[in-house]
């Protein structure tokens, strides 16, 4: 009985070391899926670490690929993406991120050899496009989805033009977005939004004549929901400013009239004594 109980013991920790390294392979591969059913390109990911005793996962070298009939690396590039899960809804069938970092060094914006933009592929844009064409197409409904924060940082935004053959034309913009926004419950709208802010603060709308309107059309609720963390950062700062100024205020104050208080005790003495030593001085 003994022995049959250490066998028992030792497969359940078998199973578990399992299951525990399962884990980061399934996320991966549900990871990748997910994104491909919500951009339509190819996407890989270098680690997955999924949290055995909480709803957090962290995940590493996150790169999102050109379409076919492009250059053959990143349209973007994510060194950390993390998550933060709501475990019950899952088994409701819906999606709950009540967090979501997304950290993306590098978003590349390419025009191939026959003046086509690697961001046309991305199924959010074609979505805008359809609407604005009035020619909606059907497609898989999407899970439902609910992110309560979401924290965008976008460091640099490239645009190669290989239209007029051999090596591209290349333009650097360091947009530095440090960004959160609450509340997004449409995952195409999240696509939309990281496009639009990569490319707002730059030329490449203007020069690849890409419709950014549409997009930010289609983000107006979130963009307004958006903060900057410096401005959050700043806003907190002048508050506990404030506070400290306050007090600083309140602690002079007391202390100017505590010391106009004891000035005035000394002057009072100063004249009795001056009455006392100088005849007629009472007057």
């Amino acid at each position: 009985m003994k022995k049959f109980l250490g066998i028992l013991i030792v497969v359940m920790l078998v199973l578990f070391v399992v299951v525990v390294l399962a884990k980061n392979t399934i996320a991966k591969i549900a990871l990748t899926g997910g994104v491909k059913g919500i951009t339509g390109l190819k996407a890989e990911v270098q680690g997955v670490d999924v949290g055995v005793t909480n709803t957090q996962i962290g995940i590493k070298e996150f790169k999102l690929f050109n379409p076919s009939g492009f250059q053959n690396e990143a349209m973007m590039d994510m060194p950390e993406l993390f998550v933060n899960y709501d475990l019950a809804s899952f088994f409701k069938g819906k999606i709950h991120l009540e967090e979501l970092r997304l950290n993306l060094k590098e978003f590349v914006v390419v025009k191939n050899e026959k003046g086509e933009l690697n961001l046309d592929s991305l199924k959010s844009v074609k979505k805008s496009k359809e609407a604005k064409e009035e020619k909606p197409k059907e497609e898989s409904k999407m899970p439902e989805i609910q992110i309560d924060v979401f924290h965008l940082k976008i460091g640099r935004v490239l645009y190669k033009d290989y239209s007029g053959g051999g090596k591209p034309q290349v333009n650097e913009f360091d947009v530095g977005i440090d960004e959160k926004y609450e509340n997004i419950t449409n995952p195409q709208a999240l696509a939309s939004l990281i496009i639009t802010k990569a490319l707002m603060n730059t030329t490449i709308a203007k020069l690849t004549n890409f419709d950014l309107g549409s997009l930010q059309q289609d983000v107006t609720g979130v963009l307004k929901l958006g903060t900057s963390v410096a401005t959050e950062t700043v806003g907190k700062a002048a508050e506990t400013l404030g506070g400290v100024a306050g007090e600083g205020a309140g602690i002079a104050t007391d202390t100017v009239g505590k010391a106009t208080e004891t000035v005035g005790g000394a002057a009072k003495k100063g004249a009795d004594v001056f009455k006392k030593i100088l005849p007629g001085s009472e007057d």
